[in-house]
């Protein structure tokens, strides 16, 4: 039986350990929490998951919350006028509902079911000394762990990574007592909201400790006045800083907020980091090669709302790449050729990503001012979501975007 060690217990680490059991690998998992300490932990992210990423997780018996999370019919966009007004509001239906389980829920789950399922979970944090020690007893180790020492492992990819400073101040809070959107009522959905020359206010229907919840989550741009939380305030005072912003830059959203409160006392949560794509195999001191995974080597920013999926993702690439290569050695090549199988996928999320990250070409203004009168175009786009490998047909290019718009 062959063993894998898998360092990381995120999305990312747990699914493809969780996978690699069905299959009767020998795998260790190395979190630096126990699910306990996981559930009663700060809020680690945003996450909106889309229909192929959800069914990654039931083909493997993996959507253990499905029932109860709330379903997100659609996705939409609002865009600030100059008189505080909305100069552009639509919503666009998805063909298959998403939903976004708090990843404490979800991770210490996971975390839970693993050892039902036969895996050894180590609860231990992981220097390079360690994993330089540890490597020789497994056939393959990958690194899932996105933040820490090992994250060192793994030089960034300069032909592959345009930014190298973080492109958005982040900041996000869990809360209860958000009312529908008055102009799709039944119809739970991720609204995304641009305020020009400040930033993007995203609200996202999701699942949480206590129930059904919506996640507030600002992106700001650097330097603008979204870009005021290098204080870290305290969860009250982060709230209500919050709240004065959604009043000034969305007001439309405010009038949802007269009865918000958080979810609980770790549902805030500040940051930034720049997009980097990552060589994707690291040497330890002994010379051993080991393979990173997910935001380890490709790390973009959340404004498309992509991490979760394609964590989910490349822990299904990586589990077809290691089934298919049989009892041969995980050498370097084979690493290499893995990730290279996950990147013909993630560089279309990278590209699409890093485009919106930038004021919108004349094209895109075209499309969205289209989308607001023509259902078709919104579906379109918000569907890329779940495969953003469309957009490249036609968002990421004005030719083809020229061509779709005159066929619609």
């Amino acid at each position: 039986m062959r063993k894998i060690l898998i360092v990381g217990a995120g999305q990312s680490g747990l699914q493809l350990a969780l996978t690699l059991r069905e299959h009767d690998f020998d795998v260790t998992l190395m979190s630096a929490r126990t699910p306990a300490e996981i559930r009663t932990g700060r809020v680690m992210s945003t996450q909106a998951m889309f229909h192929t990423a959800l069914q990654l997780e039931r083909d493997h018996g993996l959507n253990l919350w499905e029932d109860e999370a709330v379903s997100i019919e659609g996705l939409g966009l609002s865009i600030a006028g100059p008189d505080g007004g909305r100069a552009l509001d639509w919503f666009g239906r998805l063909d298959h509902p998403a939903q976004s389980v708090d990843q404490r829920v979800k991770m210490a789950g996971w975390a839970e079911l693993f050892e039902e399922r036969g895996g050894k979970l180590i609860i231990s944090g992981v220097t390079t000394a360690d994993l330089n020690g540890l490597a020789e007893l497994y056939d393959l180790v990958i690194v899932a762990a996105g933040k820490g020492e090992l994250v060192g492992l793994f030089d960034r990819d300069a032909s592959r990574s345009p930014h190298t400073a973080p492109q958005r101040a982040l900041a996000l809070a869990y809360v209860h007592g958000l009312a529908p959107r008055p102009e799709h009522p039944d119809a739970p959905g991720v609204r995304f909201n641009i305020a020009p020359g400040a930033g993007e206010l995203f609200v996202i229907p999701a699942y949480t400790l206590s129930g059904n919840c919506d996640i507030l989550f600002f992106e700001g741009l650097p330097g603008g006045p979204l870009d005021c939380w290098d204080d870290r305030p305290e969860p009250a005072a982060h709230l209500a800083r919050l709240l004065d912003l959604i009043r000034e830059y969305v007001p439309w959203e405010y009038e949802r907020c007269a009865d918000v409160e958080l979810t609980d006392a770790n549902a805030t949560l500040t940051g930034g980091y720049p997009p980097v794509v990552r060589h994707p195999v690291g040497l330890l001191p002994s010379g051993r090669a080991v393979l990173g995974m997910a935001d380890v080597v490709v790390a973009n920013d959340p404004i498309t709302g992509q991490g979760s999926n394609s964590a989910a993702k490349c822990a299904q690439s990586y589990l077809d790449s290691i089934l298919a290569h049989g009892d041969r050695p995980f050498d370097e090549a084979w690493m290499h050729s893995a990730f290279e199988r996950y990147w013909d996928y993630a560089e279309h999320v990278t590209v699409w990503t890093n485009a919106l990250l930038t004021p919108p070409p004349e094209h895109v203004q075209q499309i969205l001012g289209v989308a607001g009168v023509n259902e078709a175009v919104a579906r379109r786009f918000v569907n890329g979501f779940d495969d953003p490998r469309d957009f490249q047909r036609w968002f990421l290019d004005p030719v083809g975007a020229t061509e779709y718009l005159a066929s619609v």
